[in-house]
């Protein structure tokens, strides 16, 4: 990241094993936001939106036989028209550049709120988009199932100890654990039991946005009977060989 005359340019990329046209990137990268979001951001005329809020309009986009290319227009985020969202396949990479933007929120507000949630969902978005095969093998849905009720039941015991108000203190719990192990070893206590751990489609480790969209996605995949939420949040399960 950098910063010019209060305007911000921002890059993040992923390898990838295919490489993408920029029609495809068009019509999947920005609307993809509503999937990686769980449906709280949409892209409606142009313009990302929560609720009948205009978060950032883009201009008709440029596209390349590799890439795609929004002007900034305006919108509740943007101080000022100008700069680009800049999406392109090439060398082995897929990366997103955002060129030029004038944030609304004063420096230091963007960068601790704002740049954070943008790192974090356009790598989601980056992942999903690059065509990677899991980094080694995955362990069985049972396992899986195994290691997640171990996970509960710690998550249980330690409401169970430490709070009155067991329910409200067990939803605490579990959140804080879940994204404190997922996001610095990838193990939890059932995955260290069952020997398997959570990393991102890449092998790499998650970030704090992809590890709180993993576990809010979890009830779609308790519904639908799929992981659907490592698909969300381009993560994946894999057997932890012992060192």
């Amino acid at each position: 990241m950098r910063w010019v005359d209060g305007t911000v340019t921002v890059e993040d990329s992923v390898a990838s094993s295919t490489s993408l046209g920029g029609d495809l990137l068009r019509t999947t990268f920005l609307p993809s936001i509503t999937t990686v979001t769980l449906g709280l951001i949409r892209m409606r005329d142009r313009s990302l939106c929560l609720g009948p809020v205009r978060l950032i309009t883009f201009g008709p986009p440029k596209m390349s036989s590799t890439s795609v290319s929004w002007p900034i227009d305006g919108g509740l985020l943007v101080a000022s028209a100008g700069g680009r969202f800049t999406i392109e396949s090439a060398g082995g990479e897929l990366r997103a550049t955002l060129d030029g933007y004038n944030p609304m929120l004063p420096r230091s507000v963007y960068e601790a709120t704002q740049l954070r949630l943008h790192h974090g969902l356009v790598r989601v978005q980056l992942l999903r988009l690059a065509g990677l095969p899991p980094p080694q093998a995955q362990p069985a849905p049972a396992s899986r199932a195994a290691a997640a009720a171990i996970d509960a039941a710690v998550c249980a015991g330690l409401a169970l100890v430490l709070a009155r108000r067991r329910v409200r203190a067990f939803t605490g719990i579990a959140i804080g654990y879940h994204l404190a192990c997922w996001t610095t070893s990838g193990r939890t206590v059932g995955g260290r039991v069952m020997r398997q751990r959570v990393v991102s489609i890449d092998g790499s480790r998650l970030s704090l946005v992809q590890a709180a969209l993993r576990l809010a996605a979890l009830p779609i995949s308790a519904l639908q009977r799929y992981p659907a939420h490592d698909d969300i949040a381009a993560t994946t399960v894999v057997e932890d060989t012992p060192v």
